[in-house]
């Protein structure tokens, strides 16, 4: 079975071009293929029947968009970190995308911390954490 290939909108330029991020990182610019003088041609009826007839669309047509709010992935920090090599590998192991797959699993533990539902494991004293047996 073939991996889908997810990539990320970066930026959008003023000279009708944009920039995605591939999951191996690599970035790569592109000319918008969008014919926007059909796009503003078309009637809001012709846009409404072209989205009820297409079965991605089925069942959102009719929610309540006003109160959407969009969102934009915070950027990323830089950093050094030390992980286990097992946890490394075991992220490592489905390929390219292994640092946003270790972001996702943190990032759900501060959402889930925020709510107070994750227990947090209580700091280990001094002479644990040197190694000092007691």
């Amino acid at each position: 079975m073939e991996r889908e290939h997810i990539v990320t909108l970066v930026a959008t330029l003023d000279d009708d071009t944009y920039i995605i991020e591939h999951p191996d990182g690599s970035l790569e610019r592109r000319k918008s293929q969008t014919d926007w003088a059909r796009i503003d041609a078309l009637t809001e009826e012709e846009i409404e029947a072209a989205a009820r007839s297409d079965p991605e669309w089925d069942g959102l047509l009719d929610l309540d968009w006003s109160k959407v709010e969009i969102t934009r992935p915070a950027r990323k920090q830089p950093i050094s970190i030390r992980l286990d090599e097992d946890v490394l590998d075991f992220f490592k192991r489905d390929g390219a995308g292994y640092q946003k797959r270790i972001n996702a699993v943190l990032r759900s533990y501060v959402t889930a911390a925020a709510k107070g539902t994750p227990s947090r494991p209580k700091p280990a004293s001094k002479s644990k954490r040197l190694g000092v047996k007691a």
